[in-house]
């Protein structure tokens, strides 16, 4: 028998999912094709822990990367347990280009098939927690919900090297149903239920990428 031609393609990297807090990861455990890091609050944790993550001689140094967990919906009408698939992310840092989310075609299906209520737009990133007048100000400038960590965890990912991003949040708060604290009250028990949900989602748009482009 001849031996083949170059090298043997060893498997194929797995799903690296980034969240922020222990009830995120608690939603979002489970499965042999991802690893699910908790990176710890605010954008500079993010991208502290993503960036290790990737770092040279990692098991996850070429993952795709999915930035998951809650956020604050910016739309009038957004519900807890609605779903945000960005379209492209926005650090709070001006000087910092923007995160095109350019695979997201088969994460949109998917949710639409589990009939979740889905919106699509632009992440923003923050370094603090925005209500009130600040969520207008931003919905009017075009962003469609907000959230401390996953810009900053898409920026440092293709920072690290080109690969496929995406960031899925459940809003767990909206202009008309502000939360104080998570899981204390029925939004917050619904965010999380829907957080559960879409997990197969994330490993559905996975296997996708590794499909043959047409």
């Amino acid at each position: 028998m001849t031996a083949p031609d170059g090298p043997v393609p060893g498997p194929p990297p797995p799903l690296l999912v980034a969240c922020a807090l222990g009830i995120e990861r608690l939603a979002l455990r489970g499965g042999p094709a991802a690893t699910v890091l908790r990176t710890g609050m605010g954008p500079q944790a993010a991208e502290r822990a993503v960036g290790a993550a990737l770092g040279a001689g990692s098991p996850t140094a070429a993952s795709p990367v999915v930035a998951s967990g809650f956020c604050a919906g910016l739309a009038p009408g957004m519900r807890p347990g609605d779903v945000v698939v960005a379209e492209a992310t926005r650090e709070h840092q001006p000087d910092r280009p923007e995160s095109v989310c350019r695979d997201n075609a088969p994460l949109l299906a998917a949710l639409k098939e589990r009939g979740l209520t889905v919106h699509r737009g632009l992440l923003l990133g923050s370094d603090h927690v925005v209500r009130g007048t600040e969520r207008a100000a931003l919905h009017a400038a075009g962003a469609v919900a907000v959230d401390m960590e996953s810009a900053a965890t898409l920026g440092s990912a293709l920072r690290a090297g080109p690969r496929p991003v995406a960031a899925v949040r459940v809003v767990v708060d909206a202009p008309e149903h502000e939360l104080v604290r998570i899981g204390t009250i029925r939004g917050g028990i619904s965010a999380f239920r829907v957080l559960r949900a879409v997990l197969p989602v994330f490993f559905e748009w996975h296997r996708s990428l590794l499909l043959p482009r047409r």
